[in-house]
């Protein structure tokens, strides 16, 4: 068997269709067909039920596929080898960062990065945590920027920050007149959430639970969006929180309706996440120091009690 078989296994167990699998493998249908094939013949057994649509993994296949993602991986640490040998630092690498992160931390470390690091050809997506687990394991992403602790096997972390929990209060709100808040004045009845999907909810709502014996997940409204809560939030609708980094571009009367907790103030966690295999960790390592760089000087927080991104 070679490394191209397996490769070629792995894509039409991703895509459940042989001429999808072709296309992702830039080969005609015919030759990744016949490769399987062959690879079938050699191990006497069926990889796949093409019987089914669309096409489905045998009970065998399913633990050829595991074993397989494996040695592909493990394959391009070689190629991983040579480049830390060389001190090379350039090559694709692909990466996922949650909403709640990117548009306050990519601007802020891009540039830095691609000046420092010219060679490397960054390939950046937005994608929930969920989604970011899934393409980690199945070895579309070379590493993410998420809330953690995430808990998961599979999975390392490298802490860049921690970010406090910074409250937006409207005027008309029960809190207008308390600048500096407790924990336990929250209340998740008036908080405006975003959509589920998303880890800060899920870490939002696991502040307030903590704090409160809450069941009944009653919320007034959600969004897609912190800009909208923003908004909803000045129409009246309910206050909400925002990570910090979000505070810092505001306009100085929309910073009037920022409360801060008492310390240690609640935050959230964020790290470079990757594969246990540690595939491209000279490039891990590079985008972690230029990220810890360009944050040590917006965020000076020490006093920090970590909240779970983890639904409960």
């Amino acid at each position: 068997m070679t490394i191209t078989q397996l490769t070629y296994v792995l894509a039409v167990a991703e895509y459940q269709n042989f001429t999808k699998a072709a296309e992702k493998c830039f080969v005609t249908q015919p030759t990744l067909s016949m490769q399987i094939q062959k690879l079938e013949d050699q191990l006497s057994i069926q990889i796949f039920d093409r019987s089914k649509k669309p096409i489905e993994l045998t009970d065998v296949g399913r633990k050829i596929v595991s074993q397989a993602r494996n040695i592909v991986n493990e394959s391009y640490r070689i190629q991983d080898i040579v480049d830390q040998q060389k001190g090379f630092i350039g090559g694709e690498f692909r990466i996922g960062i949650i909403p709640t992160v990117m548009p306050t931390l990519l601007p802020m470390f891009l540039k830095t990065f691609i000046k420092k690091h010219p060679k490397v050809k960054l390939k950046i997506e937005e994608l929930t945590t969920e989604e970011i687990i899934t393409r980690i394991n199945d070895g579309h992403l070379d590493a993410a920027i998420a809330a953690t602790p995430l808990e998961n096997a599979n999975i390392k972390e490298r802490v860049l920050y921690f970010e406090p929990f910074v409250a937006y209060v409207p005027n008309n709100h029960r809190l207008k007149d308390k600048k500096i808040l407790e924990v336990s004045d929250l209340d998740i009845d008036d908080m405006l959430l975003l959509e589920d999907g998303h880890c800060f909810r899920d870490g939002v709502i696991n502040l307030c639970k903590g704090f409160k014996d809450q069941t009944d997940e009653h919320f007034q409204l959600e969004s897609g969006s912190i800009e909208t809560l923003i908004k909803l939030s000045n129409e009246g609708m309910g206050m909400t929180l925002l990570p910090y980094l979000h505070t810092i571009d505001m306009s100085e009367s929309a910073k009037q309706n920022l409360h801060h907790f008492t310390a240690p103030s609640p935050a959230r966690e964020v790290s470079i996440i990757y594969h246990k295999s540690e595939l491209k960790m000279q490039i891990i390592e590079a985008m972690q120091e230029v990220i810890a760089s360009v944050v040590r000087g917006a965020i000076a927080f020490r006093n920090v009690q970590i909240v779970s991104p983890l639904a409960k």
